[in-house]
């Protein structure tokens, strides 16, 4: 077998199932960083504690890890073209119980709204990324996938900016200020208007999310089994495995990957409450998660551009690392909006990891693609664990030093660029 196999068949393009599956990444990309808006609004809406409105995070991302058998089980099942139908369907339901939500102001239904979502994001992700994988040959996947990354992030940029021409944002901050010079009714009904603000917007959310779900169930995308990319220089690397977790090189990538997206939802989904933190009107802040993302979309494009041409995949994800952990001192040795800005760079020094982790922890694993591709995806809990972390961190000594956070999680991603994704491979 060619060392470049890929699922592409003779005369087939791969332009057509891109389309496809970038306009999946935009609509994940999008629902994913409407958090960090949720964040802020929820804890006015719904009167939280700091540490409670992070729980916006941990309930969406927890739900990769509850969902990942559920993820790898559909997928033999139905395959990866209806997987990825039913997960739209699953994300439409949870964003249908933010309108009882609104209307009771129940942070808890709010809540169970998010993990619906994260758990048909799980099956979404579990398929779509080893997919866009497959598609091509294994050397360029992590430039496709930074291609994937920018309809991801452009999403991330503008949902919280959507999102917030429907919500009363202004309003919000106001009663933030006005809590002691109202009657309890009185903000009390001021409360509900705003919470009741969020039902239009994911009234929309729903519509498209179920249009998607029809619209991805007739295209024309060729399916895959899941075990294309395995290869002769690969020296049957599968051979004589019984489990996915007989591939060191998988598991360290899963907490690689655990870390990463920990550290990637940590600059996305907090920079809007640290803006407010430091006296900022939310009403500008809500354009700060686009600041990140914007960040994340230039490393792409370099990402396009040099992988694997003049950089390795590997030595993508070593730089990434680097710059990580300078960002991150930069954060916590700088005060006001230059701190901010540092925040904002994470999404530059995140952008080219996850594009490169995906292939080489995948790389060798032949008939168990999918569960290994299951298991990667449970590490996107780490989302769910690191910005709460933080959030209790950041209770205790402030958010701005609580951001020491990510710096153990920079070193151990940079371990697994120079060692870690070796790990169990034949040399």
């Amino acid at each position: 077998m060619d060392s470049k196999k890929s699922y592409q068949k003779p005369g087939q393009s791969t332009v057509g199932p891109m389309i496809i599956i970038g306009s999946l990444f935009f609509i994940f990309g999008f629902v994913t960083w409407l958090n960090s808006l949720l964040i802020p609004y929820l804890r006015i809406a719904c009167e939280l504690t700091e540490v409670q409105s992070y729980l916006v995070t941990f309930a969406f991302y927890i739900a990769y890890l509850v969902m990942a058998p559920v993820s790898t089980w559909v997928l033999n099942k139905y395959g990866f073209k209806k997987g990825m139908s039913i997960s739209l369907g699953i994300m439409a339901v949870g964003a249908l119980l933010f309108i009882p939500a609104a209307y009771s102001r129940t942070y808890l239904i709010f809540l169970i709204g998010l993990f619906v979502m994260g758990g048909g994001l799980a099956i979404l992700q579990t398929a779509s990324n080893p997919y866009i994988t497959i598609l091509g040959p294994v050397e360029t996947a992590a430039r496709r996938i930074s291609i994937m990354g920018i309809c991801n992030k452009f999403a991330g940029a503008v949902a919280p900016i959507i999102l917030g021409l429907f919500l009363n944002l202004g309003e919000a901050d106001k009663l933030t200020q006005q809590v002691n010079s109202l009657s309890a009714a009185e903000y009390s009904a001021a409360l509900d208007k705003v919470a009741l603000a969020v039902v239009n917007p994911y009234i929309g959310i729903v519509v498209v999310l179920v249009v998607l779900s029809i619209w991805i169930a007739r295209a024309n995308l060729p399916e895959v089994q899941g075990n294309e990319e395995e290869t002769v220089n690969q020296h049957h690397a599968s051979d004589g495995k019984t489990s996915v977790w007989q591939f060191p090189h998988v598991v360290l990538g899963m907490i690689t990957l655990f870390l990463y997206v920990g550290v990637e939802v940590l600059a996305g989904d907090t920079i809007i409450a640290y803006g407010v933190s430091q006296g900022i009107a939310l009403d500008d802040a809500k354009f700060f998660t686009g600041f990140t993302m914007v960040a994340m979309v230039v490393g792409y494009i370099v990402g396009i551009i040099a992988i694997p041409k003049y950089i390795k995949q590997e030595a993508a994800l070593k730089l990434c690392a680097i710059l990580g952990i300078v960002f991150t001192v930069g954060i916590v040795f700088t005060h006001g909006m230059t701190s901010l800005y540092f925040v904002a760079l994470l999404g530059l020094a995140n952008s080219l990891i996850w594009p490169a982790i995906w292939p080489l922890a995948l790389k060798g694993v032949g008939k168990f693609t999918s569960a290994a591709s299951g298991l990667l995806v449970m590490g996107i809990a780490g989302g769910a664990v690191i910005p709460l972390l933080y959030g209790q961190i950041a209770h205790y000594v402030g958010s701005h030093s609580a951001y020491w956070i990510a710096l153990p999680c920079y070193l151990f991603i940079f371990y697994y660029a120079i060692i870690g994704h070796k790990a169990g491979k034949k040399v």
